[in-house]
Order: structure tokens, then sequence, then C-alpha cells
């Protein structure tokens, strides 16, 4: 199944903030560019793990979302199981850089366990994993980069 375009699009343009982090951590020419032009919240691992927690809890009102094609004990399920994204990122993203970046790449590979979980129940789209398999992979290569520097 082919992901709609405007789907793909929005996912690619959400990786910005994650590739540009990854970017100024590895080139002190950009960081310094982001620094002087937009700040220091916008750069290396600040913008990263700021917007990889909102992202995550954007992410568990998708899965919100989808509970809502369920009905009975699969939604209620799916309910519960939404709100994990969320409550991950405001109970473990925090102490610093390093722990941060951990903590939201384990939140983000969970995060597709669960996407798998509710497109199997056929509650996401045919072709929702292939789109955030994909994103995933990004997300998680560009949060590396922190942890690994």
């Amino acid at each position: 199944m082919t992901i709609p375009r405007s789907a793909l699009v929005l996912g690619l343009l959400g990786l910005i903030p994650f590739v540009w982090g990854a970017l100024t951590l590895v080139s002190d020419d950009l960081a310094q560019f982001g620094l002087n032009v937009f700040g220091p919240r916008f750069i290396g691992p600040y913008v990263q793990l700021s917007y990889g927690t909102v992202i995550l809890a954007f992410m568990s009102g998708v899965l919100w979302g989808f509970a809502t094609r369920a009905e009975g004990a699969v939604a209620a399920s799916g309910y519960v199981l939404s709100v994990i994204p969320a409550l991950w990122a405001f109970l473990f993203v925090g102490g610093g850089p390093y722990s941060a970046a951990i903590y939201l790449i384990a939140g983000f590979v969970g995060l597709l366990g669960l996407d798998l979980l509710f497109w199997r129940h056929g509650l996401a789209p045919g072709w929702w994993m292939q789109l955030r398999i994909g994103l995933t992979f990004i997300v998680v290569a560009c949060l590396s980069v922190g942890v690994l520097i």
C-alpha cells in the first residue's frame, strides 16, 4: 500500500529538528550558525530532546485516535496503551542530555512496537508501518549521535 503523499511529506518534515540537531552536534560551523541565527534552544541535543518529547506526546494522541476505531476490550486496551509514549517522555526524559537521549531512543523504539500492535489489529492504516519504520530509524540514528559523541 502506498503512503499518502501528504503523510510522507509531513513525516519527513518532522525529521528536520532531529537531523538538524545531529548535524549541529558534529559540525562546529553549523552549531555556531544555529546559535547565532536561532539561539541555543535550537541546536544540538536541546532541539532534539525538546522536540522528541513533544513528538512522543503527539504520537500518544495518534494512537488514541486509532483506539477509537476499536470496541470493547480492544478499545480499552488501546486507550491504555496509547498514553504510554506521553507518560514515558514525562517520567523518564530528563536528567541531562545523555540519559534523556537514551530514554527517547527507548521511547521511540517502544512506540514502534505499539504502532505494530495497533496496525496488526487493523486500527492503523495499511501503509502505517511502512512510514513509521523509516521515520523511527532516522529519529533513532539522529538521537544516537548525541549518545555516541
